[in-house]
């Protein structure tokens, strides 16, 4: 299944709605107890997402009258997730062109909630304070129950879902501060969505395609098969020292491309439309404002 946080416009509370083709089913309106948001709905466990999928059924069974996704607006992808934890690093390319090493431990930084922003969401930030604003494309992975000490060949039985992540950057700050988190922790600087696909609907990780566009020009383009370190792999290592709670979003890094890195730079700017896309979940777009 596919799920999204969408409001009709003027509405200001996102509702969670069930995705079908290209439209939405809003649980709110066929559930008599439904869950507030995604993190609800994890938290109720594989009896909640069971009740759901039959709702969904019965809905489909029916021919429902439902509206169209595109006539919606979109919220951030994950609300109230219980931590947002992302990766540097974690292409090899990508560390290349940033003169970063990713060979040794994994690079970790905590990312701000109020950084979550959702899809044609417009993102803006002082022109005082950052001039280089970059993009990185990144798959999120949501947890669906506690993990600790996991085991590798465990670890994506603790996938709830995934969805398309942009990891957008203040660059200037990234290299100027001694850590990651405010450089990438803007007020919408985390864009998720479109949806959240639930982990049956990904039957390999490693096997998803990553696009960046910006302005019409493809700027990253690659596998997850690049990753260093595997889905699975950032999963125990992070559960070796602390549980990783249900509904945790991670961001498992982007590959190579960011536009700090080429020649001349790219770098968002005032107007600026950037597409994140991974095959099997989505498109992501975000607009860029500079104030």
């Amino acid at each position: 299944m596919r799920f999204a946080h969408l409001r009709v416009e003027g509405q200001t509370t996102p509702r969670l709605a069930v995705v079908v083709n290209d439209e939405a089913l809003f649980l709110d309106e066929v559930m008599s107890t439904p869950p507030r948001d995604l993190q609800d709905l994890i938290e109720r466990g594989q009896e909640g997402l069971a009740e759901v999928q039959e709702v969904v059924d019965t809905a489909l069974a029916i021919d429902a009258d439902l509206p169209l996704v595109a006539d919606l607006r979109h919220s951030s992808a994950v609300l109230r997730p219980a931590q947002v934890i992302a990766i540097g690093a974690n292409y090899a390319a990508h560390a290349s062109e940033l003169k970063l090493r990713s060979e040794t431990a994994m690079t970790i930084f905590s990312l701000w909630p109020n950084s979550l922003s959702g899809h044609g969401a417009t993102t803006s930030w002082p022109e005082d304070l950052t001039t280089q604003v970059d993009y990185e494309a990144e798959l999120g992975v949501i947890m669906g129950r506690p993990a600790r000490n996991v085991h590798v060949r465990e670890a994506l039985d603790y996938v709830w879902g995934y969805t398309v992540v942009n990891d957008i950057t203040a660059r200037d700050l990234q290299f100027s501060e001694a850590q990651w988190s405010r450089c990438k922790s803007f007020d919408g600087f985390t864009p998720t969505g479109p949806v959240v696909v639930t982990a049956d609907e990904i039957a390999d990780p490693q096997d998803l395609w990553l696009t960046t566009n910006v302005d019409g020009r493809i700027l990253q383009d690659a596998s997850t098969s690049e990753m260093v370190r595997s889905v699975a792999d950032i999963i125990a290592n992070l559960s070796r020292s602390a549980t990783i709670p249900p509904g945790t979003l991670i961001s498992t890094g982007s590959p190579g491309g960011a536009g700090y890195s080429r020649n001349p730079q790219v770098f968002l700017h005032d107007g600026a439309t950037v597409t994140v896309s991974i095959g099997g979940i989505g498109s992501l777009t975000t607009h860029c404002r500079v104030v």
